[in-house]
Formats: structure tokens, sequence, C-alpha cells
């Protein structure tokens, strides 16, 4: 049973809306990420546009397509959005798999996740 399914079955029914319910269960500990930008390795930084184009910059100001839409992790996996999912490669593009709960640990240590709507949130 799922969080908003448990809350759905509560008393709490009372307090929240559904909507409010399922922003809870996908929020909670993660706050959206100024700009939503994260950075790469090398001192590149990344940002991703409503249609999951992915977008380079090394100054944080002048941003290029990238070509081939991908970015490497803290632990050096390449990642990129193919088919609207995020997936990942260990072995350098050889072979992808989905990406769990489409989160990744960054070059800053920090943890991001893209939501649905490709909104990039930053675990706080």
């Amino acid at each position: 049973m799922g969080l908003a399914t448990m809350l759905c079955a509560s008393p709490l029914t009372n307090f929240y809306s559904m909507a409010e319910v399922n922003s809870i269960s996908v929020t909670q500990g993660w706050e959206k990420a100024k700009d939503g930008i994260w950075p790469g390795k090398d001192g590149v930084w990344y940002k991703v546009d409503k249609m999951g184009k992915i977008w380079w910059s090394k100054d944080g100001k002048k941003w290029e397509a990238s070509a081939d839409g991908m970015w490497q992790d803290k632990d050096g996996k390449w990642l990129k959005i193919n088919n609207k999912m995020l997936v990942w490669s260990a072995d350098g593009g050889k072979t992808w798999v989905d990406v769990p709960e489409w989160k990744w640990q960054a070059a800053d240590g920090k943890w991001y996740k893209f939501d649905k709507d490709w909104t990039l949130w930053m675990n706080a």
C-alpha cells in the first residue's frame, strides 16, 4: 500500500486533498533545485528543458544544447533521457537501464531527481 493510499484511507483525508497527498509523497525531503541546474564533472553545468532536452554550460550563462544529451554522475555512470525515460550506463554507453526513482548523485555529492514534468529536485 502506497503512502497516498494509506493517507487517503486514514482520517488525514479530512485535512489533505488528493493533490496535496501526492505532493507530500513526492517532495518530502526534496526541494526544487535553484534554476533547475545541476553540476557535472569538470566544471560543466547542466539543465533540462520541459521537452527533456539537455543543455550544458561552462559558466552558467551561455547554454548550448547537448549533442548526445548525456552527463556523468559522481561515480562516472553516464545518464541520458531516452524515450521520455531517465536511463544510465555503467559500461560507457554499451547498455542502458532505467534509473530507479529518476535520481542520481551529482558531481557535488548531492542527490538530484526529475519528476514527470522534468522539474529538477534536490535532496535538502
